[in-house]
């Protein structure tokens, strides 16, 4: 049994097939790490999920999308107003402490950052695509 704490901004946490939850500890953000994660959860197919902590002070530079599944943006504290793409239609909302947006699955989002803060997230990250924004 593994009783230790662990801070999710250092340790990411990933969400699997049999009601797992599995600390990652060493995560970065490297090519290599995320194809080693990817890697090492593959069996989890799309229902794996990534949860992260993001601690967000700037305006997201570019857009991403999520294939494999839903993505749940919960925001711990700070303001953000989050823009999804569907099919050329951008619709904008804003998020404040305590608040969550899902973002559907394929459907490009970005973020801009109305008062600097943090968000979890818990995304699908098979597949994830980004362009510029």
């Amino acid at each position: 049994m593994d009783a230790r704490t662990h801070a999710i901004a250092d340790t990411p946490l990933h969400l699997g097939l049999g009601a797992i939850a599995a600390p990652l500890e060493g995560f970065a953000w490297s090519p290599e790490y995320m194809a080693s994660y990817g890697e090492r959860f593959a069996s989890d197919g799309d229902e794996g999920r990534l949860v992260t902590w993001g601690e967000m002070t700037e305006d997201w530079d570019s857009w991403e999308a999520h294939p494999a599944g839903e993505e749940v943006v919960l925001c711990v504290s700070g303001r953000f107003r989050l823009h999804q793409d569907v099919d050329g239609e951008v619709g904008t909302v804003e998020i404040g402490p305590g608040e969550y947006l899902v973002n559907p699955p394929g459907v490009w989002h970005t973020a801009d950052v109305l008062a600097s803060g943090a968000c979890v997230f818990i995304t699908p990250g098979r597949g994830t695509t980004h362009r510029p924004r």
